[in-house]
């Protein structure tokens, strides 16, 4: 017999709980890691990214071009969100606290909450997780162990949510790494009337989209008859020419 263990595990936010909280504008925080309790944000300020306004600098262009990171979709959400919630040099502590990890767990599981993973010689360096419900996406947070991992990330999300049909990628608070994507702020009651704009069915999934993506460089790739010269060759370079069109 296994002996109980004498902590109790954390009580998930019901997934109903957090849906609703989210088309009201509002997200969970704790105060550390350890922390059982959580506390619900509501910030007077928000930070988005305009779906056609991400900035896709020549230099990260070029990073996605070249595919430096395979990038996957919900192939490791447990190992993202728990990066994401690791100490950070200046940041020892975490708003992502075990309660948490469970609640996003369980949104995963049912089908809310996604994560996209960038690997470099079969190693997890960087990723993002966050929620998704009508056409809206709520970035939660990101990590990076290698140079611009989370914004190679954060450029397939852009991608894939114009090409799911999406109408609002949240970002919650704006951080000048944000600004430098295209992240602008405005106030809540706007970001309000913008989720009650985005209501209804996205044309696919966000998984769906990831999927047509890769697909689609697949099949440039495979009829092409020079590869280098195709411009979307590669799920990479497929990425970058979309992010260079408007919706």
């Amino acid at each position: 017999m296994h002996a109980a263990s004498p902590f109790p595990q954390p009580q998930p936010i019901p997934a109903e709980m957090l849906l609703l909280a989210y088309r009201s504008g509002i997200f969970p925080m704790a105060d550390s890691r350890d922390d059982p309790e959580i506390f619900w944000v509501e910030p007077r300020e928000r930070a988005i990214i305009p779906l056609d306004g991400f900035i896709l600098s020549r230099s990260l262009a070029k990073i996605v071009r070249q595919d430096r990171f395979t990038v996957t979709c919900n192939q490791a959400f447990s190992d993202v969100i728990r990066q994401c919630a690791a100490p950070r040099p200046g940041h020892p502590e975490s708003w992502i606290s075990e309660r948490i990890l469970a609640s996003y767990a369980s949104l995963h599981q049912a089908g809310h909450a996604h994560s996209l993973e960038c690997w470099k010689d079969g190693a997890l360096v960087g990723g993002l997780y966050g929620v998704g419900f009508d056409r809206v996406f709520c970035g939660e947070s990101m990590f990076s162990r290698a140079d611009n991992a989370s914004k190679v990330a954060l450029a397939w999300l852009v991608a894939m949510l114009r090409h799911a049909g999406f109408a609002l990628l949240d970002c919650q608070f704006m951080t000048d790494h944000l600004a430098s994507l295209g992240a602008v702020e405005i106030p809540q009651p706007h970001y309000l009337d913008l989720v009650a704009a985005a209501q209804g069915m996205p044309a696919m999934t966000l998984p769906q989209a990831y999927a047509g993506l890769v697909a689609g460089a697949s099949s440039a790739s495979a009829s092409s008859p020079s590869a280098s010269s195709d411009p979307a060759s590669s799920p990479g370079k497929l990425i970058a020419q979309s992010l260079t069109q408007t919706s």
